[in-house]
């Protein structure tokens, strides 16, 4: 806000429904958090279109999973799958269409559905989990659209939740 030279008055709150109790009811006239948790906290507010969601990113904030400390296994096998949803979008591959990749010869699209290489065998998974993955709940842009974007309720952008290939931040490192 000093950047911009606005004059406020904060009100800081230690969890996020008094935040948003305190901004429903007027005490405050905004609130900032990420888009996500906004579109979705503004779902539930009397008039929902009445309240805006500014176009403006004013910190790098990402969100990411969580997992217990001292967890290794469960840690890669978190973070694996979050780069194989996201190779599986980049390379086209969708709980649709995934059967029809199956005999690419493509070593990227094998080495992602477990044809090529021993990564989820590595990890105590069968090789082909981004298969199972990508089956039941479908690649990162098919996630986000059903929970966030065009065919959610909140129809939010992707913007930097993109692939790289569409102006976004979204890649995964090579699947091996």
């Amino acid at each position: 806000m000093r950047k911009a030279g606005v004059n406020y008055t904060p009100i800081v709150f230690e969890e996020v429904d008094p935040t948003f109790a305190a901004y429903q009811e007027g005490r405050c006239e905004g609130v900032t958090s990420d888009r996500s948790q906004l579109v979705s906290r503004r779902s539930i507010l009397p008039n929902p279109d009445d309240h805006v969601i500014l176009d403006v990113v004013m910190s790098k904030e990402p969100l990411a999973p969580a997992v217990k400390n001292n967890d290794s296994q469960w840690f890669d096998t978190v973070k694996w799958v979050i780069y194989g949803l996201i190779e599986a979008e980049e390379l086209g591959v969708n709980s649709k269409n995934i059967d029809q990749f199956t005999n690419s010869t493509d070593p990227v699209v094998k080495r992602l559905l477990g044809q090529e290489g021993t990564l989820g065998q590595d990890m105590g998974l069968p090789n082909d989990f981004m298969v199972r993955v990508i089956k039941k709940v479908g690649n990162y842009g098919e996630i986000y659209d059903r929970n966030l974007g065009e065919s959610s309720p909140f129809k939010l952008e992707r913007g930097q939740n993109d692939t790289w290939q569409k102006g976004g931040l979204m890649y995964a490192p090579p699947f091996r």
